[in-house]
């Protein structure tokens, strides 16, 4: 057996120090949660502003045409996910996980400078949609990279809390891109908020890529790469050896994320802000409370995140999603009921239980991953599957919601849409087999390549 596949060992066979996995979790925690502050925080600015400061000189359908340009970023995660899959497996975890926070920072400050319709016209939302690209190919490529550096570290008992980490990102991003901009409609209310107040919390990313940078160059490789470099074991080309033996493993692990992503992005797509705010609906509320009740829910999914990690250690990535689609299931059936009552309080139940099984359904994501691909073409396998369930998911539920809305007036069609993205989910999870504690290292390789998939016995 590898050394990176026993209990807490590094590829030299020594024994990694707890101030080490320590650093590797916060690393990770740090990074992501930069990473989806960035992505997230256009998302809000959709839902509040951006349709009003980009888009409205266009027609009637500004908010949809809007909440769209949310999804045009998903397009160009499976570009990210190719490239930091190719140069992730070749080049190494860390080396592409500093350059897709440098990526997303620099696409994100930019935002907050960028002049609007009425400054410079059509040139505005043009630009606007340049950078959130720059924005999607950066997504496409940290998560694959921060997940295994995660997990990889990680000793095999312990591989589900430990991918837990940079999966709580996504919670804590949310909380803070929430946060930051509830801060900024009271330090700039009302007009001052449209004026200038927006831009703010995208200025502010120029500090957080610095904290980021910082944390993650005191990261050290993760031990199943340092092995294949040292064995001279990298693939030479793992995308096109992924498609070849890998389709339908990708897709079906595709289809998992995609029951997840889509329910998740009701709130970090930035939907439920813009219908709990919209002036010209049936509920109308203030721009503060209802971020302050999104920022609320991030915290509820930051800790369900976090103990399905921990109890997927115990009985298994598959059941644990199992279980979490169950949930996720009755949070879809109450969400909308509650948010239509216009009372704040209940806007945050119904997003508070949605987020119960958001967490059950992506806590374990990361540990699941790991163990469904081989050594040699991982990062690819698990960016690349990341990628395309985002698209098949989350790119478009906002606008999709949006657009059923805009039909039929109400509500009840957007509940069923989430609940058969949730039953996809739930499929996609039963065709895969358990395979918690497999080891990771590349002595392993011909383990690793029996399909994971009932019915099949090979990739």
């Amino acid at each position: 057996m590898s050394g990176s596949d026993q209990d807490g060992f590094t590829p030299t066979g020594t024994i990694a120090s707890p101030g080490d996995r320590r650093r590797v979790v916060f690393a990770t925690v740090v990074g992501t949660t930069v990473e989806w502050y960035d992505f997230f925080i256009y998302a809000t600015a959709v839902g509040l502003v951006f349709g009003q400061l980009f888009f409205a000189p266009l027609g009637a359908n500004s908010a949809l045409i809007a909440f769209a340009t949310v999804g045009v970023s998903f397009l160009f995660r499976p570009l990210g996910a190719f490239l930091a899959g190719h140069f992730g497996d070749k080049l190494g975890r860390k080396t592409v996980l500093m350059w897709t926070l440098i990526l997303m920072g620099s696409a994100t400050a930019l935002i907050g400078l960028l002049p609007t319709y009425d400054a410079i016209g059509i040139a505005a939302p043009i630009l606007l949609v340049l950078l959130r690209i720059i924005q999607g190919i950066s997504a496409g490529g940290e998560w694959g990279g921060a997940v295994l550096m995660a997990v990889e570290h990680a000793p095999r008992t312990k591989r589900g809390v430990f991918g837990a980490s940079p999966q709580i990102g996504v919670p804590l991003g949310l909380l803070l891109a929430s946060g930051v901009m509830a801060l900024m409609t009271a330090i700039a209310p009302g007009d001052q908020f449209v004026a200038w107040g927006w831009r703010i919390p995208f200025l502010l990313s120029v500090v957080l890529i610095l904290v980021g940078y910082y944390v993650r160059r005191r990261v050290e490789e993760s031990p199943v790469f340092a092995e294949l470099a040292e064995r001279k074991e990298k693939a030479k080309m793992p995308i096109v050896q992924l498609f070849r033996k890998h389709l339908l493993l990708v897709i079906i692990a595709a289809l998992v994320f995609a029951g997840n992503n889509a329910v998740g992005y009701m709130t970090t797509g930035g939907y439920i802000q813009g219908y709990a705010t919209n002036p010209e609906g049936s509920i109308g509320l203030e721009r503060g409370p209802v971020l302050w009740a999104v920022t609320g829910s991030a915290v509820t999914w930051l800790l369900t995140t976090l103990l399905a990690g921990w109890i997927s250690d115990r009985i298994g990535r598959r059941n644990t999603y199992i279980l979490g689609w169950i949930l996720q299931l009755v949070g879809v059936f109450t969400l909308f009921p509650l948010v239509n009552t216009g009372q704040i309080w209940l806007l945050f139940a119904g997003l508070a239980i949605l987020t119960v099984g958001l967490g059950f359904t992506y806590g374990p994501q990361a540990a699941l991953y790991t163990e469904l691909f081989p050594a040699s073409i991982r990062f690819s396998g698990v960016s690349i599957s990341y990628a395309i369930g985002a698209i098949a998911g989350g790119a478009f539920a906002p606008t999709i919601a949006t657009a059923i809305v805009d039909a039929t007036g109400s509500t009840q069609a957007v509940t069923w849409y989430l609940a058969g993205m949730t039953l996809i989910g739930l499929i996609a999870t039963l065709l895969l087999r358990d395979r918690s504690g497999i080891p990771l290292g590349p002595d392993s390789e011909e383990e690793q390549s029996v399909s994971p998939i009932y019915g099949m016995s090979r990739a």
